[in-house]
């Protein structure tokens, strides 16, 4: 009878692999950057600590929670070339929807900046976090009949389209408001996997709750509506998750495209080089 370490056993559980450690490292990278560049920031945020009060009542457990949570979920089961992707889309994405929303007065950050530099990397490490959360999700609607996953699919993403329409009205003059809308519009009328998409979005807008609430009871954005956070914001998470995972399946479908072409290529000039095949007349005359 064969015993297992403890070590083995809880990176079994957690799916520990190579991958996950260079994750690990590069997430503490990114945070010691953050903290070196931005360090007014950072020391502000130190400095708000009294020692007149317990510790333990000035400790954002909030935002330990959220941190931890995600911490681990991006070291569960880690695949470098995937993840590599999520978080390229995921930082691209996050750039576009953080211009937008500070562009055009949706929300504001409390350093007025349009949009912080320093949140962008918040985005891909949310991407990988909700990818590791859309695994889980997965098999509960894909156990769902076809007919009741469109109807849900209907009624979810309509709900949420006319959401954003009534959220964003102020704004609707705006080009960048426009496009938003467009995309979301066209993503949803052309659904791929409506089951995955359906998990997705859940577990987008299942992070998004505590993201946003952290960020706006604590006045590090703020939207027009002062809402602490309004649903919207809530659930533009899960389309964001989404419109990153349709971003991600289109650019993995162009570069297998890509690749076949080069193959082909390859092949005919490797062909070309060694001249045509020999005939049955040509090698009896040799």
């Amino acid at each position: 009878m064969t015993s297992t370490s403890p070590a083995i056993g809880w990176r079994a559980r957690l799916g520990w692999n190579r991958s996950s450690s260079f994750l690990l490292g590069m997430f503490f990278t990114t945070i010691v950057v953050i903290g070196i560049v931005w360090w007014p920031l950072l020391a502000d945020y130190v400095g708000s600590y009294d020692p007149r009060f317990p510790w333990w009542a000035q400790t954002d457990w909030l935002l330990l929670g959220v941190f931890a949570f995600m911490t681990l979920a991006i070291v569960s089961r880690a695949d470098l070339r995937r993840d590599l992707r999520t978080v390229g889309v995921g930082l691209a994405g996050g750039l576009v929807i953080e211009s937008w929303g500070t562009q055009t007065g949706l929300w504001t950050y409390y350093t007025f900046e349009r949009p912080p530099l320093w949140i962008l990397p918040a985005w891909p490490v949310a991407s990988l976090a909700i990818d590791r959360l859309t695994s889980r999700l997965q098999p509960l609607f894909d156990r769902l009949p076809r007919g009741a996953m469109l109807a849900v699919y209907a009624v979810v993403f309509a709900g949420f389209l006319a959401l954003m329409l009534a959220f964003v009205w102020p704004t609707i003059d705006r080009s960048l408001t426009m496009s938003a809308l467009a995309l979301c519009a066209f993503l949803i009328a052309v659904p791929r996997q409506p089951a995955t998409a359906l998990a997705t979005f859940a577990a987008g807008s299942g992070l998004g709750y505590f993201l946003e609430l952290w960020g706006t009871t604590r006045a590090c954005w703020t939207y027009y509506t002062l809402e602490t956070p309004p649903m919207f914001s809530v659930l533009a998470h899960g389309m964001a998750a989404v419109a990153f995972w349709r971003s991600a399946e289109a650019i993995s479908s162009v570069a297998r495209r890509i690749a076949r072409s080069a193959g082909r290529i390859r092949r005919r000039s490797s062909e070309a080089r060694q001249g045509p095949a020999l005939t049955a007349p040509d090698e009896a005359n040799l």
